[in-house]
């Protein structure tokens, strides 16, 4: 790594990154294939690996993925123009002057990362952990948000449903007593849950310690620097998971305690009578005019942020954020900031594009310069923020 490299690069872009492509695949389940990634390269790093069902954004942690990933495998790299250098080492090295003081005075870092979750099947009933629970394993607990962006929804896969904590009159015992037959018998969990049909243009927020089931939409996820979880359902959609699933994040003495796994669940929140209420963010409208409308799509949680922002073809806008941000397009094509950015229809596995950015928070402050070249397609952009974006609703 140069650190010359990076402050040039830094200068040179007056504070705004490219970020390269980054896939990540997963050896469970089946890809939803809208990742706009090539029909070929969906195994590019072979079968063991299983397919890519995710891509990462903003990461400066590598993702847990098993003794066969590759040890920088979910870390985001900045295009220098020279070399690929990593998102972390750019952090590492600028520290409050790419992030702001806040961030790192709390922290020691950037906290957060986004990713697309592209599965065509719902995924297993399963927790993240909270922060005391996940310290006993060496790691950070997850919250996390989800958003729908229509432009990647066009197909909805298997079953575009989210089931969220337990129904209300749910007991631990009951919960209990499924999680001892885990190695018997389909367990079927879910039978214990709700289920809520995904309103595209819409998300939720998910504390750590909330059981849930993400359905087959494509997601949008800000979340926490963790990648830790506990399954507590062994078949789904007749993909059998072995118990080591869920207790792969649990101390060594505590793996054959099913108190302690239930003890990784937040029970109030997990039988909130009025989850919806609690939980579902419907976007809420920062700012518009005749050139742009600003939603935020993640809000009302002490961790992440994101907005939604639209400008309109042939409008040039000038947009200010309180906070560092990374930032994806999702459609269109014109400038953002010094760059020529666009929205690929396909992308090949390794190739470098021109829709990733990551935001210094004096450019973000400054204001970032986004001009929509088109006649007649509208740009958006999903931004995704840490914790410290003094706008963001409450």
């Amino acid at each position: 790594m140069s650190k010359a490299l990076i402050r040039e690069t830094f200068s040179k872009n007056d504070g705004v990154l490219r970020l390269i492509p980054i896939f990540v695949p997963r050896r469970f389940s089946k890809p939803g294939r809208r990742l706009k990634l090539h029909p070929d390269d969906y195994y590019a790093l072979g079968i063991r690996r299983g397919a890519i069902k995710e891509r990462w954004f903003s990461s400066v942690i590598n993702c847990m993925n098993g003794s066969e990933a590759a040890p920088d495998e979910g870390l985001s790299y900045v295009e220098t123009g020279v070399e690929a250098v990593t998102l972390r080492d750019f952090v590492e090295e600028l520290g409050a002057e790419l992030i702001g003081s806040e961030l790192i005075n709390k922290y020691g870092t950037w906290p957060m990362y986004s990713k697309f979750f592209d599965y065509e099947e719902p995924l297993f009933h399963h927790v993240h952990l909270d922060f005391e629970a996940a310290a006993r394993v060496g790691a950070l607990g997850k919250p996390e948000a989800y958003y729908y962006p229509p432009q990647l929804n066009n197909y909805a896969g298997t079953f575009p449903h989210t089931y969220f904590g337990f129904d209300p009159d749910v007991t631990k015992e009951m919960v209990k007593e499924r999680l001892f037959d885990y190695e018997k018998r389909d367990i079927r969990i879910t039978e214990l849950s709700r289920a809520y049909r995904i309103e595209l243009g819409t998300g939720w927020y998910t504390p750590p310690g909330v059981i849930h089931a993400p359905g087959s939409y494509l997601t949008y996820e800000p979340q926490w620097n963790s990648d830790v979880n506990s399954v507590y359902e062994n078949i789904t959609a007749g993909e059998v998971y072995p118990y080591e699933f869920l207790v792969e994040n649990c101390p060594e003495d505590k793996k054959l305690d099913m108190d302690y796994v239930i003890s990784l669940l937040d029970w109030e929140k997990n039988v909130d009578p009025h989850y919806k209420t609690t939980y579902f963010r419907p976007p809420i409208i920062a700012c518009q005019d005749d050139s742009h409308i600003e939603k935020w799509i993640t809000y009302r949680n002490d961790y992440v942020a994101a907005k939604e922002l639209t400008v309109y073809p042939g409008k040039t806008v000038t947009i200010k954020d309180e906070a560092a941000y990374g930032c994806i397009f999702v459609q269109g094509h014109g400038k953002f900031g010094c760059y020529d950015a666009e929205t690929p229809a396909m992308l090949r596995f390794g190739q470098k594009s021109a829709d990733e950015y990551f935001v210094s928070e004096k450019a973000a402050r400054e204001g970032v310069s986004i001009s929509n070249t088109s006649e007649h397609d509208p740009i958006v952009i999903l931004k995704h923020f840490a914790n410290n974006h003094p706008g963001t609703p409450q």
